[in-house]
């Protein structure tokens, strides 16, 4: 996180409509995912975040350029019903859903994968997913010794990321998004 504000790389506008349109989002999901059964939205999000990385590899500009758009009234507006709908699944299915986040911003707001894995990393791997864990504890049982890991590996996989990012820019964003998307959607389905 530190990385991309030194960079300057975040918009106040589009970090506050994650945060707006996020967050309750998560927190009705939170609601959602103590009633799914673990097998069906293993399953879904497999299944989801697969086809996102295929939709990226047959579309070979995609994020490749940082292009602004839709970022008057009515572009914030319907981002921002996205970004609540994509909270939802982020409560609900509760991984894996920064990926979606990653492709929306690109798709609706323009952005290359450089700005937008940092808004997904900054935004949903701290704000979201924070909210999210809250949630659910409250409404559930948490893994608490799993914490120190998960945290350790969220903070240190996305300075590395963020970093790299920021050197190496959107083609290698691209393809290890790709990659990154397929082999977890395949882990999801058949690990």
């Amino acid at each position: 996180m530190t990385r991309y504000l030194k960079e300057d790389i975040l918009q106040r506008r589009i970090a506050l409509l994650m945060l707006v349109s996020g967050l309750p989002g998560v927190v009705i999901g939170g609601f959602i995912i103590v009633q799914i059964p673990d097998d069906v939205s293993r399953i879904a999000l497999g299944v989801l975040t697969m086809a996102l990385g295929i939709y990226s590899v047959f579309n070979p500009k995609l994020g490749t350029e940082n292009t602004p758009q839709r970022l008057d009234k009515h572009g914030l507006v319907l981002g921002g019903v996205v970004l609540f709908l994509i909270g939802i699944l982020n409560g609900s299915l509760t991984s894996g859903t920064g990926l979606f986040v990653t492709l929306f911003l690109i798709r609706w707001f323009g952005l290359d994968y450089k700005h937008a894995v940092a808004y997904t990393l900054v935004m949903v791997g701290v704000f979201w997913n924070a909210t999210g864990a809250m949630t659910v504890g409250l409404l559930s049982d948490i893994q608490w010794d799993w914490l120190i890991a998960l945290l350790l590996g969220s903070f240190i996989g996305g300075y590395i990321g963020s970093h790299l990012a920021i050197l190496k820019g959107n083609t290698l964003i691209k393809r290890s998004y790709e990659i990154i998307t397929i082999i977890i959607g395949l882990q999801l389905l058949f690990g």
